[in-house]
């Protein structure tokens, strides 16, 4: 886009506003020119992506010097922070509703580093694993207050122009993450890595709390009650398209955990890529952001419900096929046919998130902020066994990971059916 960033979202008279952006109604005040909120905003949300993906070339050494029982049990460094998003979601949601976001988003960050700390000066694998889960609590603060901020204070085509800005910056972490952590082992150790994601950590931490005001006023905050958590897990359970299109998001969620789990298995062990690990993991990212990206111009054209069904189904013949393939090479078909596979599988997977994301909330928009954490939640803890179940299964071959596309593919083709009304609701929205 000509102009960059400062341009495409400065906007003029009479159109978008002036550079600060037109608040919604209601905000608690100023808030930050725009330039300086989408960064605020990219950071905060890079953090997940830091703290999973820079740590994978460092598996196989935390494992080794904390005594981990088996190598498949390194896993469990990434599956623990997903963990602990899952609680800290449907935690920090719901409370950021009752003291603000601004509080919210410090408190978890506050908890995050508490977590860095941990793994920093863990003895032992079973505290590493509880440093983990203390932070994936921690940055799901960030993860999901943030966007409620830019819900509090932009609407309509602004909202979406800053939050695509934020999300292509977002996307670039995990195709750097890895090589940042690999360049940090060669010149230090595993714990350098997380000294290295405590001190983004505190720059964000620092930032926000100087710059950042308030963005919910109190006139519009709702007290923090169980009842309205359970009430709003009901209604998901209750209605057909949210559970449905949460379970086919499971279904996605799963095989895809145990591919991020296992990536390091897959690639330095099975496939004996070395150093150049973060290189090929970095193109599978790039894979998955491209379909995030595209996915904003296909939606448009052929509609959410479409695509979903066309990914998934996609997916699934393409991981069957992957399979059969993969049993005529003993397992382990060559590199370049792995990498294509996979190019295909994740850019159906970035396909499928956004799109089975917004149809399990599309039910449930008069409780938006405590259902988006509900069903976020509901799809964590379930995916997490499931995905970690697979990824335990790893065994020098392709067979449990391939094997686990097709399988839960199947499944979100079925659950997209279901949550659609089986054959007489397939619409094309």
């Amino acid at each position: 886009m000509r102009g960059g960033l400062g341009t495409g979202l400065r906007g003029g008279p009479g159109r978008d506003g002036d550079e600060r952006g037109r608040l919604s109604r209601n905000t608690a005040g100023p808030a930050l020119r725009t330039r300086e909120f989408v960064a605020l905003v990219a950071l905060l949300m890079s953090l997940v992506a830091l703290s999973i993906d820079a740590m994978l070339p460092a598996l196989q050494e935390i494992g080794r010097d904390l005594g981990a029982a088996r190598p498949n049990d390194t896993q469990f460094v990434i599956t623990a922070v997903f963990v602990g998003i899952g609680i800290g979601q449907i935690l920090f949601g719901p409370l950021s509703d009752r003291i603000g976001r601004r509080r919210a988003i410090l408190a978890g960050l506050a908890v995050f580093m508490a977590g860095c700390l941990v793994s920093i000066l863990a003895p032992t694998f079973e505290v590493m694993i509880a440093g983990r889960v203390v932070q994936g609590i921690g940055v799901a603060a960030p993860r999901i207050v943030t966007i409620a901020m830019v819900r509090d204070q932009y609407e309509g085509r602004r909202m979406a122009r800053l939050m695509s800005f934020a999300m292509s910056v977002f996307i670039l972490v995990p195709i750097i993450a890895p090589a940042l952590g690999q360049g940090i082992l060669w010149l230090g150790s595993w714990r350098a890595i997380f000294v290295s994601i405590l001190a983004v950590a505190m720059v964000a931490l620092t930032w926000f709390g100087v710059r950042q005001p308030e963005t919910l006023p109190a006139s519009r905050r709702r007290p923090f009650s169980p009842r309205v958590i359970g009430g709003a897990v009901l209604e998901v359970l209750r209605t057909r398209a949210a559970l449905g299109y949460t379970l086919a998001t499971t279904c996605v969620f799963a095989p895809f955990l145990a591919y991020l789990s296992s990536s390091r298995q897959i690639f330095q062990d099975a496939y004996q890529t070395g150093a150049l690990f973060p290189l090929w993991f970095g193109v599978l990212s790039l894979s998955f952001g491209c379909a995030s990206l595209l996915n904003g111009r296909l939606v448009m054209k052929h509609g959410m419900r479409r695509l979903a069904r066309a990914a998934a189904a996609s997916l699934t013949v393409v991981s069957v096929a992957a399979g059969a393939l993969a049993f005529a090479f003993a397992g382990l078909p060559p590199f370049w046919l792995l990498m294509a596979y996979l190019l295909l599988a994740i850019f159906c997977v970035g396909l499928l998130f956004g799109n089975l994301n917004a149809l399990a909330m599309e039910p449930l928009g008069h409780i938006a902020g405590v259902g988006a954490a509900v069903v976020a939640s509901l799809i964590t803890f379930l995916g997490v066994p499931l995905g970690a179940m697979v990824g335990q299964r790893f065994d020098g071959t392709m067979y449990p990971q391939i094997g686990a596309f097709a399988v839960f593919g199947v499944g979100t083709v079925g659950a997209i059916w279901w949550a659609g009304g089986g054959l007489g609701g397939e619409g094309g929205g």
